[in-house]
């Protein structure tokens, strides 16, 4: 049954059958898959953005991210994400597979990329809801921001272990 469908979010309460044939009645949050880009400059360092996010009322760094639009492609949207929020075009986009956010309660799945041979573009203009400083990040200083807290999201930490892990 759907409890409610918005613009880009469903929320269904079902009935499932586990693995072990118990039944069970759930409730599941579809708000579409998304994509996150860590933009890497050719100086060895990287953009993040600093972003108001109104659910948790402050700024926090992160990388650059949105959901899909019906029909596209991961690429696609990587492509389209990265120029709405940084103003730059990457050459090369290196797919780092994806994650699960919740799968507790959610089926959305975050497609990981790192871009490369970054050009200015305005083909795709900025959200007007969101409120974006971009900045730049030595990759080296990437760990200790997550270390120390300063880099809380998890969908950023999660990129940054792909793209920079050993």
């Amino acid at each position: 049954m759907e409890i409610y469908h918005g613009n880009r979010l469903v929320v269904e309460k079902k009935s499932y059958q586990l693995p072990n044939g118990k039944e069970v009645e759930r409730i599941v949050v579809r708000p579409g898959h998304a994509v996150a880009i860590l933009p890497v400059r050719g100086d060895s360092s990287c953009y993040l953005l600093k972003q108001y996010r109104f659910a948790i009322g402050e700024y926090i760094y992160e990388a650059p991210a949105g959901t899909l639009n019906p029909g596209e492609s991961p690429r696609d949207a990587a492509h389209r994400e990265l120029i709405e929020e940084t103003g730059f075009q990457a050459d090369v986009l290196v797919e780092r597979g994806f994650i699960y956010t919740t799968p507790g309660f959610t089926d959305e799945k975050i497609y990981l990329f790192e871009a490369h041979n970054l050009t200015p573009s305005c083909e795709f203009e900025k959200d007007d809801d969101e409120i974006i400083e971009v900045i730049t990040v030595s990759i080296s200083d990437l760990r200790g921001m997550i270390k120390d807290g300063r880099i809380s999201d998890a969908k950023t930490i999660c990129l940054v272990e792909r793209c920079t892990g050993d």
